[in-house]
């Protein structure tokens, strides 16, 4: 191809790429001459894939173990999915209501299509496989999802998220210690009578309470329920919708995922009258269900009727019997 042959659309873009390379004091025809010689770009390198498929690890040679350790995996890529748009709603940078709300609607597609598949827990594994195999994860539990924990740090006040025999004493003026060592979850995981931390629990702080420090002081000023309020003026466009979405979110977040872990561990850990322990020691009976938290992101987007009854009606329409015979 001659250069007269060039189209002006073509011709310009390689001015504009001339011009992004001398911004740095690089040479546009470096840069074409390694294309030259690069292989085109594949799917199976784009995704990773023979990366992706090796990191599913059993630990047992049981079958169905395998759909416990992918779906824990797809788990947190959804997770990671749902922080990538929350750190794009609380940076600062979304400022029109109509980007906000497709924002929020793309956290309630994520986590939409994490309480809907959870089947593939609850009904997917045979009773007796997943009983064979959990005992080989002790002491690792769900419940050290770190990326869990930063949605809702990203989310909502910390006092928000306080167990609530705690929360009386705490305020705006009390450290991020202080809110650190009382979040809710930490609470669900103690012997309910020794008061003694779990080794789920030791370990999980070991490796990710610096993380979490750093976060609940990053997020002070800067979480999600702080950049809510100029879209949910009356006034402003596409108020309504925000709400509900916002709404949505919330539940979603703080009834409808943990009731999910929670109805697959009645399921999986109550066969008639015997109860089997959690890997890692938590007191589940207690750690999920909302009505004993309620944890809430948006308190101010909730009647107090609603908030008093949080959780409350999906479970008498949706949650297994606790007597249930599960085989």
């Amino acid at each position: 191809m001659k250069k007269q042959d060039l189209s002006p659309e073509l011709l310009d873009k390689l001015e504009k790429l001339s011009a992004k390379y001398e911004q740095n004091d690089q040479n546009l025809s470096d840069y074409l001459d390694s294309m030259i010689n690069a292989q085109y770009l594949t799917y199976w390198d784009y995704v990773q894939l023979e990366t992706l498929l090796s990191l599913q690890q059993p630990k047992t040679d049981i079958k169905d173990e395998m759909i416990f350790v992918a779906y824990h995996q797809i788990t947190e890529l959804y997770f990671k999915l749902i922080l990538w748009e929350l750190d794009q709603l609380t940076d600062g940078s979304v400022t029109k209501p109509k980007v906000f709300l497709n924002k929020v609607q793309r956290l309630n597609r994520y986590f939409k299509q994490l309480e809907s598949s959870f089947s593939v827990m609850t009904e997917g594994m045979e009773y007796q496989q997943f009983n064979d195999f959990r005992l080989a994860l002790i002491p690792s539990s769900g419940f050290q999802s770190v990326q869990y924990r930063l949605i809702e740090l990203n989310s909502t006040d910390a006092i928000n998220l306080v167990d609530p025999d705690h929360v009386l004493w705490l305020s705006s003026k009390s450290t991020d210690q202080e809110y650190l060592d009382q979040l809710y979850w930490k609470a669900g995981s103690r012997d309910t009578k020794t008061g003694k931390k779990t080794l789920t629990l030791q370990q999980f702080e070991e490796k990710y309470d610096p993380m979490l420090l750093a976060t609940i002081a990053k997020f002070r000023n800067r979480n999600l329920r702080l950049q809510i309020e100029p879209f949910i003026q009356e006034s402003a466009p596409h108020a309504q919708q925000i709400i509900d979405e916002l709404r949505t979110y919330d539940q979603l977040a703080n009834v409808y995922w943990p009731l999910a872990h929670f109805r697959t561990a009645v399921r999986y850990l109550v066969n008639g009258k015997e109860e089997k322990p959690a890997t890692g020691g938590t007191n589940w009976r207690k750690y999920l269900p909302p009505r004993y938290q309620r944890i809430i992101f948006f308190p101010e987007l909730w009647t107090d009727q609603e908030k008093d009854n949080w959780g409350k009606s999906w479970v008498l329409e949706n949650a297994p019997s606790e007597t249930e015979n599960t085989e």
